[in-house]
């Protein structure tokens, strides 16, 4: 694999889409760490240290799409997270909407505008995410229990209010913008590799965390069961990622004038894990509703009061079970919205293709979606349990640390968008008669 890499290098071309990845790359954490317009940097590293100190993990998810951005409060804070909810968003509504799964009927035409819409809708929900972000840090309510929370924003006028969003917004454009550099003169899907960076950044300090918070042996012992479950779980992932389902497809043949079309032999793949890591996202989100509302409400509630005794800290059974609950069924929701056995077979069908021993038509698309439902149980169940590790490490290690590094959806996105950036140098390399990296 080494020899691979350099070899990569030596190819000019591929060396020049390394580093200009490479270079995107050092941007995007640069501006990771440049603060936003009207913050007081000092107060912010305070409640920041007595967050991690104090496991206060409401806006974990979002903070680690953002690398660690968003409670630094700097001008890449929202990182991509309005772009992938953007993008969720316009999937589910080409659904709905007929003028949308139109456009993606049309080919690269449809796409680009789509694409255009998606772009739209993250400006949108970057201004609204941008404003829900600087109104909870002004309340104090970003760091709750710090005791200089509420000087986070010394200046509270509407003009550094407006200032403040306007940053984060032009943040959110200038990585939507780098990401897609990424994708055009670079290695791999832009938006991914990004993804990709902010949450290995994470990794090295929380790694640390763990052992300077042990106490068998200095740290160390718990320090080396997190690496060894880690490597434990990407083998489990690198295999489940990459199983699936092939059902075989023949095409009959075609005389058209003197030659003749089709007679050949392929197959549909169907993956265990066809939703990817979008029901653990939907999963988690759903989750952190009720704890932002039991944190923005005033006063003492029984309902509160319940709210923050089972759905806060994460390792109740309760939240657990409601947890895998959800990765469940929006696991057979998103494959059911994503994949579509009756186009499927009325392509198939159109171009002369069938399913051996299954008759076209109506009957292929009801084996098609036989053969999903049977699959998808055994993905959503995977899904399910490396989501909930991160809570198993937590009642392991006694709550020592909750921002277990080799959580569920951190696993499941650093190793697909690794998997697919490494098949990608592969096939460049495959053209230029290099060996690969997957040999």
């Amino acid at each position: 694999m080494l020899t691979a890499f350099a070899r990569a290098f030596k190819t000019p071309d591929l060396r020049k889409k390394l580093l200009f990845t490479l270079a995107i790359i050092v941007l995007y954490r640069l501006g990771s760490h440049i603060p936003t317009p009207g913050i007081d940097y000092q107060n912010v590293q305070i409640c920041v240290d007595q967050a991690q100190e104090n496991n206060n993990s409401l806006f974990g998810l979002v903070n680690m799409f953002s690398g660690g951005a968003l409670l630094q409060i700097t001008i890449f804070a929202l990182g991509i997270m309005p772009y992938i909810t953007a993008s969720i968003i316009l999937q589910l509504l080409t659904v709905v909407i007929p003028r949308l799964e139109a456009l993606k009927k049309e080919g690269q035409s449809g796409t680009a505008k789509i694409t255009q819409y998606t772009r739209y809708l993250t400006i949108a929900l970057a201004v609204l995410q941008g404003t829900g972000l600087v109104a909870t840090a002004r309340s104090g309510a970003l760091f709750s229990g710090c005791q200089v929370a509420n000087q986070i924003v010394p200046d509270q006028s509407i003009f550094t209010t407006v200032t403040m969003v306007i940053t984060m917004t032009a943040g959110t454009a200038a990585v939507m913008w780098l990401g897609e550099l990424i994708t055009d003169r670079g290695i791999g899907n832009g938006m991914s590799i990004l993804m990709f960076i902010s949450i290995a950044a994470g990794f090295p300090g929380q790694l640390w965390a763990i052992k300077e918070s042990g106490k068998l042996a200095q740290g160390w012992i718990e320090f080396g069961t997190v690496i060894a479950v880690g490597f434990v779980m990407v083998g489990l992932v690198v295999f489940v990622e990459q199983a699936q389902r092939r059902i075989p497809v023949q095409y009959a043949k075609r005389m058209i004038g003197r030659r003749s079309y089709g007679g050949t032999s392929t197959y549909i793949p169907l993956k265990v894990n066809q939703a990817g890591v979008i029901p653990v996202i939907f999963a988690s989100s759903l989750l952190y509703i009720p704890a932002l509302v039991a944190q923005f409400s005033s006063g003492t509630s029984e309902w509160k009061t319940w709210i923050e005794k089972y759905f806060v800290t994460g390792d109740h059974p309760y939240y657990i079970t409601a947890y895998f609950i959800l990765i469940v069924f929006f696991a057979f929701f998103y494959v059911a919205i994503s994949f579509n056995p009756e186009e499927v077979a009325d392509n198939m069908k159109k171009y002369g293709g069938f399913i051996p021993g299954i008759r076209a038509g109506r009957p292929t698309a009801e084996y098609l979606s036989y053969v999903l439902n049977r699959i998808t149980w055994p993905g959503s169940l995977y899904l399910g349990l490396i989501a909930l590790v991160p809570t198993m490490a937590l009642a392991f290690f006694g709550g020592a640390n909750q921002n277990f590094p080799f959580g569920g959806t951190s696993i499941l996105i650093i190793v697909g968008v690794g998997l697919e950036t490494v098949k990608q140098i592969e096939s460049q390399l495959q053209q230029r008669n290099y060996e690969g990296f997957l040999r």
